[in-house]
């Protein structure tokens, strides 16, 4: 098996938070054009800015929680010598999670849905690291 092949849904997530970057650029672009934003309170005060933009910063501030657990343990699994079908079959599901995460936070962003998303990535990342541990007793 290559093991590089674990880096492929490392690289999607980072690709997730690049275009959330991307939308926010949009969002903050639009919201000065607009006149919708408090351009003293701007640079501090994140209720300066309209919700549109507001949601894209949560997103983005999500975006460094459990995507970083998942970045060590992609680096760990691989530095291991431990990326099977099942790691890389993990690995898949967190970031598809990840994206269903994203459509749902970026758009409507109804919690009862978002909530089950992030709960099943954390799972997702618990057994990950099951793995790492797995991989750490062997001899």
């Amino acid at each position: 098996m290559n093991a590089k092949l674990i880096f492929w849904p490392l690289l999607i997530q980072i690709w997730i938070t690049f275009c959330a970057y991307v939308l926010l650029a949009r969002r903050k672009s639009a919201a000065l054009r607009l006149g919708q934003v408090d351009l003293q309170r701007r640079a501090l005060h994140e209720d300066a800015w309209p919700d549109a933009v507001v949601q894209v910063n949560n997103h983005i501030r999500n975006s460094f929680e459990l995507p970083t657990l998942f970045y060590a343990l992609v680096l760990s699994l691989y530095a291991l010598a431990a990326v099977d079908r099942f790691a890389l079959a993990l690995a898949g599901i967190f970031v598809v999670t990840r994206l269903a995460h994203a459509y749902v936070h970026l758009g409507r962003n109804i919690v009862a849905i978002r909530r089950p998303l992030f709960m099943a990535g954390a799972i997702t990342l618990l057994a990950m690291s099951g793995l790492v541990v797995r991989a750490l007793l062997q001899p």
